[in-house]
């Protein structure tokens, strides 16, 4: 009996303990869910960049507006609310943004790679040394580095579609999104390096079709990619050739075993 008695208090002591420090913690001004929708503001949007470029002007506002609230409760001196708009701007700060717009894609597959455009080369240099920075250590890359060598590479191909370098900007981007496991982009951008330089010295085929063999299961597609590889590639990337030829004897046989049935 004593032991129960023991345990009791010691139960209260502890929600004593726990309910110390959190009042005034703002949690009955939390806007319900339901309520959380913005009156909708009827605008007139010709397309998808439109709206992208209206999200990115949202967000920009959004955070200001946190950003002067916290001035003026922290020149008021209302450390309650304060305590609120620096909790709900580091949550902004938590809170994944993605970049809608995916040049590549918006470039479309016709750009020709010829022009040596100075400015174009800055920005790639620019992006190369980034990405340099953030593989230096073989086991663990920065991501941040990363990203900021995609935007480089990015402007590039969107305010240079002429460039010499938009093949090779293009490569490098796949590369990156393969590294984050971003398969159905890096496909694209790996793409448009061989659709804007035919000749692009990159193995950007190979990578292509490996992407649709091994990740995206779309072997149909693959195969014909392997045997461009292979026509294209002459006798450089001996590693990717090996691999190629095997796969495209394993998958013609599959296509010819699936053809008999």
């Amino acid at each position: 009996m004593a032991r129960i008695g023991l345990i009791i208090i010691l139960i209260v002591l502890l929600s004593i303990l726990v309910g110390c420090g959190t009042y005034d913690t703002g949690r009955g001004r939390i806007v319900p869910a339901q309520l959380r929708s913005a009156p909708v503001i009827t605008k007139t949007v010709s397309d998808e960049v439109d709206v992208v470029e209206q999200v990115v002007v949202d967000r920009q506002a959004y955070r200001q507006s946190l950003e002067r609230l916290v001035q003026h409760y922290t020149v008021t001196g209302n450390n309650i609310k304060l305590g609120w708009a620096q909790k709900e701007l580091a949550a902004l700060d938590t809170m994944p943004q993605y970049k809608y717009i995916i040049e590549a894609e918006v470039a479309g597959p016709n750009l020709k790679a010829a022009a040596s455009i100075p400015e174009a080369d800055k920005l790639y240099e620019e992006a190369l040394q980034l990405q340099k920075r953030a593989e230096q250590l073989v086991l663990i890359k920065d991501d941040n580095l990363l990203r900021l060598a995609l935007d480089k590479y990015n402007q590039l191909i969107s305010k240079h579609p002429s460039s010499d370098k938009i093949d090779d900007a293009a490569f490098n981007a796949g590369e990156i999104y393969d590294y984050f496991k971003d398969y159905t982009i890096a496909l694209l951008y790996y793409q448009r390096s061989f659709q804007w330089d035919p000749e692009t010295p990159y193995p950007a085929r190979f990578k292509a079709a490996f992407i649709l063999d091994q990740h995206l299961h779309r072997r149909a597609e693959a195969l014909p990619l392997y045997q461009q590889a292979l026509e294209k590639a002459g006798k450089k990337y001996y590693d990717w050739r090996e691999f190629a030829e095997r796969r495209i004897r394993e998958l013609t046989k599959l296509q010819e075993g699936s053809q008999r049935r």
